[in-house]
C-alpha cells in the first residue's frame, strides 16, 4: 500500500479497486524478455491465459499464443520451442506476444531494446510502435535508448533523483530547455548530473 498520496487511472483510485481486474488491464515487456526457460514458448505467451481470473482451456489459450506469435512476426513452428532455442530478438518478440495476449488496454516496456544489437532494437522499436497503433494501446516505456524514444515515443518524461525534470512531445527534445535533460540525451560525461566514478 501506498505511504501517502493517491494512484488514479482514468479518474479511479486504484487502491479502492478490485487488484485482479485492475491488473487483467494491463501488459508488460519486461527487460531481457524474462521468459520461464522450462516452458516452451506457447507457454509463456499464454501463460496468463492458463492461470488466475483469466483462464481459458488449454487448446483456446495455445491458438491465441499462435494468434500473438504470429502478430510479432514468428511462425508457429517456434511454439514447441524452449526460449534457450531462440536468438535474443526472437525472445523478445515472444515477450511481446506474451504482453498482447490478453488484449490489455495499457502495455508497460521495460527497457525494450536493451541486449540486441542496433537492427533487431530498430526492428522491435518499429513492431512495438506498430501494434500499439494496430491495437489502440497506451504504452509507457522505460528506457535509456535515445533512439529507441525517438523511434515510439509520443509523449517523454525524463525522471531524474526520483522527480519529473521535463515532459514534453518527443518532437520538443533537442529543443528543451533544460540543463538535465540536455545532458543526458547528448550523453555528455559533465553537467548537472553527476558521473559516479
Amino acid at each position: 500500500p501506498p505511504d501517502s498520496g493517491t494512484i488514479t487511472v482514468d479518474g479511479t483510485d486504484i487502491i479502492k479497486t478490485d487488484r485482479d481486474a485492475f491488473l487483467a488491464r494491463f501488459g508488460m515487456l519486461f527487460q531481457g524478455a524474462a521468459l520461464f526457460d522450462s516452458l516452451p514458448v506457447w507457454q509463456n505467451v499464454a501463460f496468463r491465459l492458463l492461470r488466475g481470473s483469466l483462464k481459458q482451456p488449454r487448446a483456446t489459450a495455445r491458438a491465441t499464443a499462435l494468434d500473438k506469435l504470429r502478430r510479432v512476426g514468428l511462425s508457429a513452428d517456434v511454439a514447441d520451442r524452449l526460449p534457450a532455442e531462440l536468438s535474443g530478438g526472437m525472445q523478445k518478440r515472444v515477450g511481446l506476444a506474451r504482453a498482447i495476449a490478453a488484449d490489455p488496454e495499457v502495455i508497460f516496456f521495460d527497457e525494450p531494446t536493451t541486449g540486441l544489437d542496433p537492427i533487431m532494437a530498430g526492428v522491435i522499436n518499429d513492431l512495438i510502435r506498430e501494434i500499439v497503433t494496430d491495437l489502440g494501446v497506451t504504452a509507457i516505456t522505460i528506457t535509456h535508448d535515445m533512439s529507441s524514444v525517438r523511434a515510439i515515443a509520443d509523449d517523454v518524461a525524463m525522471l531524474h533523483d526520483g522527480k519529473i525534470r521535463w515532459t514534453g512531445p518527443v518532437a520538443d527534445l533537442d529543443h528543451a530547455d533544460d540543463p538535465y535533460l540536455a545532458q543526458f540525451i547528448n550523453g555528455r560525461a559533465t553537467g548537472p548530473i553527476e558521473a559516479v566514478r
